[in-house]
């Protein structure tokens, strides 16, 4: 609660700040020259002498010679790459430098005692030269002389400083290197035999083209491998083309062939067969039972024999007996037959071939596959070995190229900085202002905000909501946020910008004016829930509080909602409605009320659902008018005829005319608009409301200034007002 609290103060000064910066620093300034006249009558000075030293990001001997370039190197180490000058501006400051500074100047202070390093580093000031590589040396003492030889005593020591410690770096580098090239040597060596070693134990030279080589030779070996495949296939698929043909497997074929070429059993078979022929015509003619028929029988079976015996001894006792008598059978067959027999035999050695061959080259693409395998592991070893032994001979080279550039720098007077002005005695005391500067400005700011505490105190103008809030009492039931510069600048004519700022809620829909308007359209629909609220009556405390333009948007928000709604202008001092609707005054309420004009004729429509009466002529006694018996009749009849009727009324401290209309309404909204109304005007406005006795719904706060609310929370965004397309602009239609 306290931060909280703590936050809406400073939010609330903040404020105050912003309304009277323009007094604050008219005052700060006038303060602040005035001081400063002051201070400088009564200041003393001291003398300061400078010296400049500029510094080089590589040594002028090292790039020249090409050695010693890196020692010689100005540079930071810092990970945000913060400016190397600042740390030689340390290194200057640091306490080896200032003490031998110190010794040799023999510096005391005002009581003859050494000069101490605090009251030294006081007097000292060493600054970086912007846009150059510069390093300014300063410092202030009541003695000229003496200022001069401390510049100049602190910028050799820093320079001898600065040549030793480069010096002693290629020293150290140089002893360093002496000590790692024997060992950066042995590496080399090892590295060498142990590639050496590894290509002898393997038998490699070049394992990228032997990776080639056997790539291409498993690619021979695949394609040599599918030629056989398709033989053996096309080989078995015609062997058993003429095992179905033949009906016998290769085994009885070979046998049959075999059996086929002897001359014995051609010759028996001839026999067999001529007497088969003979044993058939005897037959024809003779008996079963004859001699010669019986003759012929008996030398048939001899012969069969004889075959038989033939073939046994040609195929083997050991086959079958049925393998016997069907090769028996198949003697008889044809050449044809003879010549398939023949050629399933034929293809079933190239089987047998082609097998072997197909078992040999699958045998050796295993062989080269398993080989191929191997190569990648030797080759990464190989690689390994490779980078080692290049790794070494780097290092080695390269400690073989530094040792003699070492040797070079550490005789070199290497530096990075050299003086290119020398401290002068100064002629004139140097000015301090800096005390100057900060005491006029601390005074000045104290008058400042002292007047603007005397302004915020004596000024009675209402300026926030909550000011609103706490002066007339009422229920905020809107808050309207101001345009801003941007927005009015963007209309070119004074018509449209009348139009176009006056109906906002037509011509920017989207915008957070319009949305505040919704949002007292939805605010007044639960303020009365007793009575019907159609008749509100809109008034101001004082003019130019933007009344008429709520009262136009109000009513363009109302008929929206499907509402059939009249506006009308009882302002008949001052009317404005007929310019913001572009409509024609010669006729209007006054006309009407004093029956001059018919009010159907007169009333326009601006749009659907939306009808305006404007105020007519404007007559000499508006009050006697509007206090009228035929005024409450209208009024009557207006909320018979519409859903809502929205009376733009005059301010109430102007006339009576805003207390008489609401007294014949159903209620009254009273708009405030901050940085016009004054907190006087805001007392005299509730009075006169009491008085009258006027309902007051609420209020609705126009023009809000978003930066000039501490605690606001309305509408921060910018709005952006376009013009509409001429299909969604308001037409005046009579």
């Amino acid at each position: 609660m306290e931060s909280q609290e703590s936050f809406v103060s400073f939010g609330t000064y903040w404020q105050i700040l912003q309304r009277r910066w323009l007094a604050a620093l008219a005052v700060f300034t006038f303060v602040y020259i005035v001081s400063l006249l002051l201070f400088s009558a009564i200041r003393k000075t001291d003398y300061e002498a400078q010296g400049k030293l500029l510094f080089q990001r590589t040594n002028t001997v090292s790039a020249l010679t090409g050695v010693g370039t890196e020692l010689g190197k100005l540079e930071s180490v810092a990970q945000d790459r913060s400016n190397p000058l600042n740390t030689e501006s340390e290194v200057i400051r640091s306490v080896p430098v200032v003490q031998n500074t110190i010794e040799r100047l023999a510096l005391q202070d005002n009581k003859g005692a050494t000069l101490r390093f605090k009251d030294f580093l006081k007097r000292l000031t060493v600054k970086e030269l912007k846009g150059s590589d510069v390093l300014q040396v300063s410092y202030r003492d009541e003695n000229p002389q003496i200022a001069a030889e401390v510049v100049n005593t602190l910028m050799q020591i820093y320079l001898e400083r600065n040549v030793n410690s480069h010096r002693q770096a290629a020293q150290s580098a140089r002893k360093f290197i002496e000590q790692q090239l024997p060992a950066a040597e042995l590496v080399v060596r090892k590295a060498e035999a142990k590639l050496r070693q590894f290509q002898e134990k393997h038998q490699i030279t070049t394992l990228e083209t032997e990776a080639n080589q056997g790539v291409e030779m498993l690619a021979s070996l695949q394609r040599q491998i599918g030629e056989v495949q398709g033989r053996i296939a096309n080989t078995q698929a015609q062997a058993q083309v003429i095992r179905n043909q033949l009906r016998m497997n290769t085994q009885q074929g070979v046998i049959t062939t075999s059996v086929s070429q002897s001359r014995g059993v051609q010759d028996v078979l001839t026999q067999v067969q001529q007497l088969e022929t003979q044993l058939a015509t005897r037959r024809a003619v003779l008996q079963d039972n004859h001699p010669e028929i019986t003759r012929l029988q008996n030398n048939l079976t001899a012969l069969k024999g004889i075959l038989q015996n033939r073939i046994q001894q040609i195929t083997g006792t050991n086959q079958p007996q049925t393998t016997q008598t069907q090769i028996s059978q198949n003697l008889q067959n044809g050449e044809l037959q003879q010549q398939l027999t023949s050629r399933l035999v034929e293809l079933e050695s190239t089987h047998q071939g082609l097998t072997s061959q197909l078992s040999t080259l699958s045998t050796l693409q295993a062989n080269y596959r398993k080989h191929l395998d191997r190569l990648p592991k030797l080759q990464q070893q190989k690689r390994e070995l490779e980078r080692q032994q290049q790794a070494a001979q780097s290092t080695y080279a390269l400690l073989l190229q530094k040792l003699p550039e070492s040797r070079i720098a550490e005789n070199q007077n290497l530096g990075n900085a050299r003086q290119i002005s020398p401290a002068l005695v100064p002629d004139e005391p140097a000015s301090s202002p800096m005390i100057s500067y900060v005491s006029a400005g601390l005074l000045g700011i104290l008058v400042a905000l002292a007047t603007v505490y005397t302004l915020e105190i004596t000024d009675k103008s209402i300026r926030t909501i909550d000011d609103v809030r706490e002066l007339l009492g009422f229920t905020i039931l809107g808050v309207i946020p101001s345009f801003s510069k941007e927005q009015k600048l963007i209309f070119g004519r004074e018509e449209s910008q009348f139009a176009h700022q006056r109906l906002i809620v037509n011509y920017a829909p989207r915008s957070s004016i319009s949305e505040a308007y919704r949002m007292l359209r939805a605010n007044l629909t639960f303020v009365s829930t007793n009575k019907e609220l159609k008749t509100i009556v809109v008034s101001s405390s004082v003019p130019q509080e933007g009344k008429s333009t709520v009262s136009a948007n109000l009513a363009l928000v109302l008929a929206q909602m499907e509402r059939k709604v009249l506006l009308v202008d009882g302002d008949l001092r001052r009317p404005i409605q007929h310019h913001v609707w572009e409509l024609p005054n010669s006729k209007g309420l006054s006309n009407v009320i004093v029956g001059k004009a018919n009010v159907r004729t007169t009333i326009a429509k601006v749009s659907d659902n939306l009808d305006v009466l404007t105020a007519g002529v404007v007559p000499p006694s508006p009050a006697s008018l509007l206090d009228s018996k035929r005024m409450a009749t209208l009024i009557h009849d207006f909320a018979i005829d519409y859903d809502f009727v929205i009376i733009d009324a005059p301010a109430l401290t102007v006339a009576a005319d805003a207390a008489i209309l609401g007294q014949m309404a159903d209620g009254m909204l009273l708009v405030v608009r901050p940085g016009v109304a004054n907190s006087v005007d805001a007392t005299i406005t509730r009075e006169i409301l009491q008085q009258s006795g006027q309902n007051v719904l609420g209020q609705v706060v126009n023009g809000v200034i978003t930066q000039n609310e501490p605690r606001s929370y309305y509408y921060t965004e910018a709005d952006t007002i376009q013009e509409p397309p001429p299909e969604k602009r308001v037409k005046t239609r009579v």
